[in-house]
């Protein structure tokens, strides 16, 4: 026995892979993995510790953040086409607003085109409309007046509630008027005098009878009205497209509620 062991003594000793450099080939010391292990040990804690003190909030943010980050680097069509709409319009719209001020190109026309811009205003259509209605003595007069009047409320209303929703600020900075804010007319989508002219002259060629040629001025002074907006810097082109649109779909609201003639009459005999 004690040759024996002697000689695999030798043999451990001849053996390249039992010296003390090649010791970690074969397996590692159990220093090394106490440390590592302890590191490991530590690190995992530590990362706990902050997962543990970091808020929620913060750890939503670090979850959507590679989704986002996808979503800018591979943006859809239609954001890239309702991007770029945007664009031209807002564009389109700064290059119209030549009486956004007196410094503008047209800034000496910016009186003449505030002028016509009031024309169609809600507030002097209502006032108009209320003394009509008080000077009005036919039945079938006053049923007109009447609808007449529920359809500025109606364009007041409704414009104000969209405007709210919308709250888009026009191309320019600049401040609405008094009579702005007594209609609640202070944001650009949908432009209000937009809406109101394209639906005063729709309510206007369905019930009154008119020449030709005041039908095609009625038109032009609701389109010249609606741009007139846009040239003060007040809206932009699609505020004053939407306008139109909103305005033809309230004249066929007034028309499915129209009142009858019964119930003009019981309203102003209430007044």
């Amino acid at each position: 026995m004690p040759a024996s062991q002697a000689r695999s003594r030798a043999r451990d000793r001849n053996n390249v892979l039992n010296r003390a450099e090649f010791l970690s080939l074969n397996q590692p010391l159990k220093g090394n993995q106490e440390s590592r292990s302890s590191g490991r040990k530590q690190s995992g804690q530590a990362g706990a510790a902050g997962a543990q003190n970091s808020n929620p909030k913060e750890r939503r943010q670090s979850q959507q953040l590679p989704e986002e980050d996808c979503m800018q680097l591979n943006p859809s069509f239609k954001g890239i086409a309702f991007n770029s709409l945007l664009a031209i319009d807002i564009c389109m719209s700064k290059r119209l607003g030549v009486c956004a001020n007196r410094a503008s190109s047209w800034g000496g026309a910016r009186s003449m085109i505030n002028l016509l811009g009031i024309t169609g205003h809600g507030i002097p259509w209502i006032a108009g409309t209320l003394i009509c209605l008080v000077k009005s003595s036919t039945l079938a007069g006053q049923e007109v007046l009447m609808n007449l009047l529920l359809a500025l409320l109606l364009d007041i209303m409704i414009v104000a509630g969209l405007q709210k929703l919308a709250k888009r600020k026009g191309p320019y900075d600049i401040n609405p008027g008094l009579l702005d804010y007594l209609t609640m007319d202070t944001y650009a989508f949908p432009a209000g005098h937009a809406s109101r002219v394209a639906m005063l002259s729709k309510f206007f060629l369905n019930h009154l009878v008119l020449a030709i040629p005041l039908r095609i001025l009625l038109v032009l002074w609701a389109l010249c009205v609606g741009f007139s907006r846009v040239m003060i810097g007040r809206h932009h082109i699609t505020d004053v497209l939407s306008g139109f649109v909103f305005g033809y779909l309230q004249f066929r609201l007034v028309e499915l509620i129209w009142m009858s003639s019964n119930t003009c009459q019981m309203l102003i005999s209430i007044w």
